[in-house]
């Protein structure tokens, strides 16, 4: 009986020392695994899950009157799924749909244009001054 009892104090320690190493432990921030990603030359401008975004593929030039950005994003979606993103979450940034992949917002203006075909589709996002 005696050795049971003595290993009791260690299997306590090992317990405590576990409850320790998970309260220490780094914890992600809420949602970090859900943040929606943003196009980098737009930083503004969701990523609709599913597209990545073709680095180096796209141009920014600053002018006097505004900026002209060209990024693009690829990816196994559909036309009409990216079409129905875009049209439901731009307006809660701000943007106006003015066109059916066309919208506006302070003075810029946003174009969507599909490459490719379902499953295979590449956009390019164009942002100009109006």
């Amino acid at each position: 009986m005696l050795c049971c009892t003595a290993r009791r104090p260690r299997r306590i320690a090992a317990a405590l020392l576990g409850v320790l190493t998970l309260l220490t432990a780094p914890v992600p921030p809420a949602g970090a695994a859900d943040a929606p990603a943003y196009i980098d030359r737009i930083a503004d401008l969701p990523l609709m899950t599913g597209l990545r975004e073709v680095p180096d593929a796209g141009v920014t030039f600053d002018k006097p009157s505004g900026r002209i950005v060209e990024a693009f994003a690829h990816g196994e979606v559909a036309r009409a799924a990216v079409r129905s993103f875009y049209r439901e979450t731009l307006p809660q940034l701000g943007w106006t749909r003015t066109a059916p992949d066309t919208f506006a917002r302070e003075g810029e203006r946003l174009t969507l244009d599909y490459l490719g075909g379902d499953g295979d589709l590449t956009v390019r996002f164009t942002l100009q001054p109006r």
